[in-house]
């Protein structure tokens, strides 16, 4: 079987925060491309409150090797208590374009662990 490939999603109230956590998965390589969405509105219960609250939406595509690195990224730096992250298998797609998703999101070598 081949590589495997997934979009990971989590959204934030602050586009700013948002904008940040896409260049920082990119710059890591953890994603080879980020997407901002919004401002969306999103329902939801919290706490025993049903909320309502303007966020955006980021849009990650990786491998299913960096996928879980990726995560433990996004829970470490983002600013909710409980953040909203799913991955979700991407079943098909261009050849070329998921060619392109594993070569960008390769650990470069000063990424990699020293001896």
């Amino acid at each position: 079987m081949g590589e495997s490939y997934v979009q990971v999603s989590t959204t934030t109230d602050q586009r700013e925060e948002a904008d940040d956590l896409a260049d920082l998965v990119v710059e890591r390589r953890l994603a080879a491309c980020a997407q901002v969405v919004g401002p969306i509105t999103s329902t939801y219960w919290w706490k025993g409150d049903r909320e309502s609250a303007e966020e955006w939406l980021i849009l990650m595509k990786t491998t299913g090797a960096r996928q879980e690195e990726l995560i433990a990224t996004i829970k470490t730096e983002h600013s909710y208590e409980t953040p909203d992250i799913t991955a979700v298998p991407i079943v098909a797609g261009d050849a070329a374009y998921l060619d392109w998703i594993a070569s960008e999101t390769e650990p470069v070598e000063d990424d990699l662990p020293t001896e």
